[in-house]
C-alpha cells in the first residue's frame, strides 16, 4: 500500500499513515521502522506500507515514482 505520513512523534514513535487508496488513516506499528532505512520520517513524507494482523502500517520503506503511482512518473 501506498500513503503519506499523517502525523509523526519521533520522541514516542507514535505515527499515523493516510492509505492513498481508500483515504483511511492506519496507526504505525510499534515495529515500522525497525529494518527500514528510516529512523524517522516526518510529517507528509510518501511511504509504502504493509498492515500487521492488527490493521497497523508496518514495515515503511520507499518506493519508486512507479511504485507511487505518481501521475507523470511513466
Amino acid at each position: 500500500m501506498q500513503g503519506v505520513i499523517k502525523a509523526y512523534d519521533p520522541v514516542s514513535a507514535l505515527g499515523v499513515v493516510m492509505c492513498d487508496t481508500d483515504l483511511a488513516d492506519y496507526d504505525l506499528a510499534a515495529d515500522a521502522l525497525v529494518g527500514s532505512i528510516f529512523r524517522m520520517v516526518r510529517q507528509g513524507q510518501r511511504v509504502v506500507f504493509d498492515l500487521d494482523q492488527a490493521g497497523r502500517a508496518t514495515h515503511l520503506r520507499l518506493g519508486s515514482e512507479i511504485d507511487m503511482g505518481t501521475p507523470g512518473s511513466h
